[in-house]
């Protein structure tokens, strides 16, 4: 009988690098099938905490903190569409021109764990797909609780959520937690409390991860 995996998944809403190693990830389970147990849980981090909810032109962002030129810029979205084309998650790089404040997000999916790891990565998947793949505005309100009801959850307790300051506290203290361990990108996929895997790595690497740690044989 195979090992239970719990994985721990701190990422970022606007992190593009997520959208790809969460993917990644999904392939790497799909492809072990039967027999591999899985606890996925999905932990916060913000790239942008000081974001006003206005948000900011990622080319002006990303210019000014990485000092990339337009081209590279250009060059980098393409590589980036193409890795997820490959791993089924589409990104529409001229409708996803800004970049925005996730705490609110984070909050939602604080909650969504609280019900349960399937609630809250259907609303994950919802919100990459969302902020990336269609340009929705993640900070906003009423996109937010628009892309909670798509998912099935209880919008009326999504607005609740977002109109308070529930689980400001928790997702904090989970922030803190992570950045005290060292955690200083995203994204940073921990196996079993111990094994740190980081960044947009392909479904192979994580594919070998799941498999030593599960006991299952390639």
């Amino acid at each position: 009988m195979s090992k239970p995996v719990k994985i721990d998944f701190v990422s970022d809403v606007a992190c593009p690098w997520c959208a790809i190693g969460l993917a990644a990830l999904e392939t790497a389970i799909t492809r072990i099938g039967d027999g591999l147990q899985v606890e996925l849980h999905f932990e916060p981090f913000e790239l942008n905490p000081d974001m006003g909810p206005e948000g900011e032109s990622i080319a002006d962002h990303l210019g000014r903190k990485y000092g990339l030129s337009p081209a590279q810029l250009a060059q980098n979205g393409e590589a980036l569409r193409q890795r997820g084309e490959a791993l089924g998650f589409h990104f529409d790089l001229q409708k996803r021109d800004r970049i925005y404040n996730t705490f609110d997000a984070h909050r939602l999916l604080y909650w969504a764990g609280e019900l349960g790891t399937t609630q809250q990565h259907a609303l994950k998947r919802a919100l990459l797909q969302a902020y990336h793949g269609e340009g929705r505005n993640v900070s906003d309100r009423d996109t937010l609780v628009a892309i909670v009801g798509s998912t099935g959850l209880d919008a009326d307790e999504a607005r609740r959520i977002v109109e308070t300051d529930r689980f400001a506290a928790e997702v904090r203290e989970r922030e803190r937690f992570y950045q005290q361990h060292g955690i200083q990108a995203v994204p940073s996929v921990i196996f079993n409390g111990r094994h740190l895997v980081q960044g947009g790595q392909p479904p192979e690497t994580f594919e070998q991860a799941l498999r030593q740690l599960s006991g299952l044989a390639a």
